[in-house]
């Protein structure tokens, strides 16, 4: 994969190389994905309504497929790269669109997998306050960034578990 200098999702090289990419250099992707599914499942309502934000290929609307054809509830995925676009392997309605400028419906819940992280700072907390405006009672808005390594024994844990999946899938 030849990454940017300025990483963005928005050049085919990264998007080819996406799903490698995320699985070596985040080696608890899968695990992540997991169990973002299985706290949403606990807020999808019968004929509710998900969105996942910053959709990528699709795995998290994969990972809720079962849940939501069982439920009848309706998934929408919003991605504003037309590049990840293409690969999309997910389920339900695909948008290509600029999540903050997206005019949301009232939702049971909205996945941010790995997304704000790469909003502007400036507009993340309005982005977050209007998803929040958007939460049927009931619902939740589930956000799940990477963070920086903290302090103590248990982040130098967390940062060997990391490097030590990494190695695992081959990444020097």
């Amino acid at each position: 994969m030849n990454i940017p200098t300025d990483w963005t999702f928005k050049n085919a090289s990264v998007a080819d190389g996406f799903e490698k990419h995320v699985r070596e250099q985040l080696p608890w992707y899968e695990l992540a994905t997991g169990a973002v599914a299985h706290v949403a499942r606990h807020y999808i309502s019968e004929k509710g309504l998900i969105y996942d934000i910053g959709a990528s290929t699709g795995n998290i609307s994969r990972a809720l497929s079962d849940t939501a054809q069982a439920r009848g509830a309706r998934i929408v995925n919003i991605e504003p790269s037309a590049e990840m676009c293409e690969r999309f392997n997910g389920v339900g309605e695909l948008v290509q669109a600029d999540a903050i400028e997206y005019e949301y419906e009232p939702f049971d819940v909205a996945i941010c997998f790995l997304t704000v992280m790469f909003m502007p700072i400036k507009d993340r907390v309005n982005f977050l306050h209007g998803l929040y405006r958007n939460i049927k009672p009931g619902g939740a808005l589930i956000v799940f960034d990477k963070t920086e390594v903290g302090v103590g024994y248990i982040s130098t844990v967390m940062h060997r578990l990391t490097i030590a999946g990494k190695v695992a899938t081959g990444c020097d």
